[in-house]
């Protein structure tokens, strides 16, 4: 049986390095919808246009996503702009991508199309993209924990990053909400490992697929 694994939660909860290093463990591809969100915004800045505009112009883009156990990359009409997508100018666009209906169903397109097993990290995989999948997990940490996380990322003063996210936690708290049925963890005081491994403890690898998880 194909599973699907959604591993949910706000801003720089860590939910991509868990999401990574769970599907490497189970030997799955892993999938970051994120990415796909913020290629959309790269969309805007590449174009000068805003979020509601972008949504008329999306049918002369082609977005790609390649996924594997390790990474993704992500292909815009033929370019790989991956490290393009981490800059704090995507990170002031994403907010307002992400609201958009017709952007939202885009994206929700591309990734339902993605043969299982694998798992998944973003912000509404479980409650609304793949309500069917059978584990769902939602990660949270206060905010000043994960700007710290994210400062080395951005390259920016903890304070503005940490504003960052306060205001992503807003614009964002519509799609944040957890599945009903989705484990909530806290990663706040727990580190990478720990995370992974309270992840893993819910989860049977799905028939075919190679365990990697350390005895």
């Amino acid at each position: 049986m194909t599973e699907i694994i959604t591993i949910d939660g706000p801003s720089a909860s860590g939910k991509t390095s868990v999401a990574k290093l769970v599907a490497q463990r189970l030997g799955i591809p892993y999938i970051s919808s994120g990415l796909l969100y913020r290629a959309v915004a790269l969309m805007c800045l590449l174009e000068n246009v805003s979020a509601e505009e972008i949504e008329t112009r999306l049918a002369k883009h082609r977005l790609e996503l390649q996924p594997t156990a390790t990474q993704n990359l992500v292909f815009l009409d033929g370019h790989e702009v991956s490290e393009a997508l981490h800059s704090l100018e995507v990170d002031q666009v994403v907010s307002a991508v992400a609201v958009r209906p017709a952007i939202r169903e885009y994206v929700n397109q591309v990734l339902r199309q993605i043969p299982p097993p694998f798992v998944v990290d973003g912000r509404d995989m479980g409650s609304t993209v793949f309500p069917q999948a059978r584990y769902k997990f939602y990660l949270t940490a206060n905010p000043e924990v994960r700007a710290q996380r994210r400062v080395p990322e951005r390259g920016a003063a903890f304070d503005t990053v940490l504003a960052e996210i306060i205001r992503r936690d807003e614009a964002d708290k519509r799609q944040s909400a957890p599945a009903k049925d989705a484990i909530i963890l806290d990663t706040s005081y727990l580190d990478l490992d720990g995370v992974v491994q309270r992840v893993l403890e819910h989860i049977t690898p799905p028939s075919g697929a190679s365990s990697t998880t350390p005895s």
